[in-house]
């Protein structure tokens, strides 16, 4: 069940320690969106943005995240879309559908990186940190968050 309907972005620099419900921060310089997890169950939710993990769509007034928010390793299981700021509720997923999904992820993971890896380690056991998950082309140089948007989207839709 769904308990925050609608998230109203925020635009930081880095996240803040404690995360207010009904807030979507969007951090540029760290490729990373948070939320605490729509459900109300208190979690703290970040989608790293890669071309293989989530991106954003900004129309000027709302957010849009893309895919899903799934959060499989959390004891809600709760699953939603964000679009334009508000929250969709999605259908529950199978642990057969997560363990596929999860499988996908790690071919188009390998694929992109060329890597031969193609398992994706579980979400649970990985620690999203800005210094080690941040894209190098969104923490290199000293430059104006219009500058670092710009290269963002250059390098995801090339």
């Amino acid at each position: 069940m769904i308990k925050h309907k609608s998230l109203q972005h925020v635009f930081v620099d880095s996240f803040p320690s404690s995360l207010e419900p009904g807030k979507l921060y969007v951090s540029v310089e760290y490729g990373s969106v948070a939320h605490g997890c729509c459900c109300g169950c208190g979690e703290e939710i970040v989608t790293p943005l890669t071309p293989t993990d989530w991106h954003i769509v900004y129309d000027g007034e709302t957010i849009t995240l893309h895919p899903s928010v799934g959060n499989w390793t959390l004891a809600c299981r709760s699953h939603y879309i964000i679009r334009k700021g508000e929250v969709i509720e999605a259908p529950a997923w199978s642990d057969q559908q997560v363990a596929a999904e999860r499988r996908r992820d790690g071919r188009a993971k390998a694929a992109y990186f060329g890597t031969t890896q193609a398992a994706s380690p579980s979400i649970a056991s990985t620690a999203v940190t800005p210094e080690r998950d941040a894209p190098q082309y969104l923490l290199s140089g000293n430059i104006g968050w219009k500058a670092r948007i710009r290269r963002f989207w250059t390098k995801i839709f090339r």
